[in-house]
Order: structure tokens, then C-alpha cells, then sequence
């Protein structure tokens, strides 16, 4: 560890601090986590959190929002208050109430990448790990989903006796749209005999198509410890890759395009992490009606997962 994470380790302490930190921070933030996971496991490690005075979270807006409401008593911290997710952004709740109104019998199931006014309206969130399992859950006919276009375009493939009703209509992710049709990894994997080309269900679906395996973050980690591939191609953002050569030192993992960069995840620093355990901010605040309603989408998510 350098010096500035080492003061971040002592600091945390001295502060009863719980450091929640997602796959795609940068490696040296990821070091100093007391956990380290993708979205469904951070909520659920939010939902554990008691003994902790402050929850710091290292990652976008809507996740240190999910703490939040997870935790209404505790004061959660975001290093970064211009960590805004685009995604979540995308989603309007003149969209959304829209929807609702045009389509009164289907349920809501909203990725956990939305506003915490957006959850408060939602049956139930999802994360990408279990999205389908979610959708498939209700038993409806007809399904409210959004933001992801594509995370759709997975569900859709896995639960085909379910309409899905895109709110907005094409709501994407930048970084996994920047990854395109998934050409690059082709041509790698080509260059690799052997090798596994992965893909996140945010991707394109011609992406998502080709690859060998669609996998959440989290389910990515977990296949690099089984996988007997020696060389892995990642389609999601850069930051997972260094948590991935970490835990698996004898393997190989390549970006499936060079440049894959969330610049929201990457607005937290070192630097920053600390002064927000310094000064116990910027705060995040949810107003009560807003995280009561968000809560109970959350919450019944987490159930049926």
C-alpha cells in the first residue's frame, strides 16, 4: 500500500467507517475496500450494515443513494459528488409515470441504475445479475422495464413469454455501447486460441450474441476462478480487469476495446476518498417518502433474489 492508503485504512478505522467500493473503482481503491462487489452485492451488504458509524461508498450516484435508503439512520458519504451515473440520468419520471398510466396492470421492474424517485415508483429493481429471475418472478404478461435497452434485449431472450416495455426507449450504458458489436474481442480471441471473449448484459446485443459467456460483474468474478481458460476477453468497463488479475494471477485478462472508461466511477480518487472520511462528506440525503416507497422495491428485490 502507499501512504495515502494507508492513512484511508487508519482513518476508516478511527471512524467506525464501512468502505464499499465497486468493481470497476480504480485498483488502488479497491485495495483499501472492506468489500469489494457488483451492484446486487453491495445492496446486500448495505442491508447488512449495523455496526458501522458511516458507510463511505466509492462508486455512482444512485448506488450511495441505494445505501441510503438501505440505512436511513446512518450517514452515508459519496467521495465524489459529480459521480453521476448517465444511465440513471436517461430515465425521466414524466417517462416513467407515462408508462404507468398508458400500461395501469403491468408491474415496474427498474435496474438498479435509476434515481431513487425512479425506484419509489418501481414494483420491484433488478441488478444484472437477476434481472431475469426478477421479471420471470411476477408472472406478468406484460413488464414496465428500464433503464437498459439491452439488459432488456437479455431478459427478453431468457423470459420470451414476457412483453417488455421500454422506459425510456433507449436507454443504454455509454461505456458498454462504446464496446459496439463486439468485433474487437472477436478479432482477439481469434488472436488468442484458446481464450474466452465475456460479455455484460449492458452490451450490444450483436455483442452479447457472439461472446461465449453474458455475465454480470459479479459473475465474472466467479467464472475466473473456474474457467480453464488461460486468456479472457472482458466486454465491461477497465476497472473490473484489475480486480480479475488480481484474484487470478495465472490467467490473462484483455479488454475487449482499449479505452472502455466509466468517467462517473472514475470522478473518486484516492485523494478524494480521503478528505470524504475527513470531513464526513458530501453527504447523501434522500427525502423520507421518496426512500420509504424506494425501499420496499429494493427490499423485494433482495427477497427474491
Amino acid at each position: 500500500m502507499n501512504e495515502l492508503q494507508k492513512r484511508i485504512v487508519e482513518i476508516k478505522k478511527q471512524k467506525n467507517a464501512l468502505l464499499l467500493v465497486h468493481n470497476y473503482q480504480i485498483a488502488e481503491i479497491q485495495e483499501v475496500a472492506d468489500f469489494l462487489g457488483d451492484s446486487l452485492e453491495l445492496c446486500r451488504k448495505a442491508q447488512e450494515v449495523k455496526d458501522a458509524d458511516m458507510i463511505v461508498f466509492c462508486g455512482v450516484d444512485f448506488m450511495a443513494e441505494t445505501a441510503k435508503v438501505l440505512n436511513p439512520e446512518k450517514k452515508v458519504v459519496i467521495p465524489s459528488a459529480k459521480a453521476i451515473c448517465p444511465m440513471a440520468g436517461m430515465l425521466s419520471m414524466d417517462v416513467l409515470l407515462d408508462a404507468k398510466k398508458k400500461y395501469p396492470d403491468a408491474p415496474v421492474v427498474l435496474y438498479v441504475n435509476t434515481l431513487a424517485e425512479a425506484k419509489a415508483e418501481a414494483t420491484a429493481t433488478c441488478t444484472s445479475a437477476n434481472a431475469d429471475k426478477i421479471v420471470k418472478q411476477l408472472g406478468a404478461k406484460q413488464v414496465i422495464f428500464g433503464p437498459d435497452k439491452n439488459l432488456g434485449y437479455y431478459v427478453q431472450k431468457r423470459v420470451p413469454d414476457v412483453e417488455l416495455i421500454y422506459v425510456p426507449e433507449d436507454g443504454h450504458c455509454r461505456v458498454h455501447r462504446y464496446l459496439g458489436d463486439g468485433e474487437t474481442a472477436m478479432k482477439l480471441k481469434v488472436e488468442n486460441p484458446g481464450s474466452e471473449v465475456w460479455a455484460h448484459p449492458e452490451c450490444e446485443p450483436e455483442f452479447q450474441d457472439r461472446a461465449d459467456y453474458v455475465l454480470s460483474t459479479g459473475g465474472m468474478v466467479k467464472r475466473a476462478k473456474t474457467t480453464s481458460a488461460k486468456t479472457i476477453i472482458v466486454g465491461t468497463e477497465e476497472g473490473l480487469i484489475a480486480r480479475l488479475q488480481r484474484e487470478n494471477p495465472d490467467k490473462t485478462f484483455l479488454p475487449a476495446k482499449d479505452y472502455a472508461v466509466c468517467g462517473a466511477m472514475k470522478r473518486i480518487t484516492l485523494e478524494n476518498l480521503y478528505m470524504s472520511l475527513v470531513g464526513e462528506e458530501p453527504v447523501v440525503e434522500v427525502p423520507k417518502d421518496i426512500a420509504d416507497r424506494a425501499r420496499v422495491s429494493i427490499e423485494r428485490m433482495l427477497e427474491m433474489s
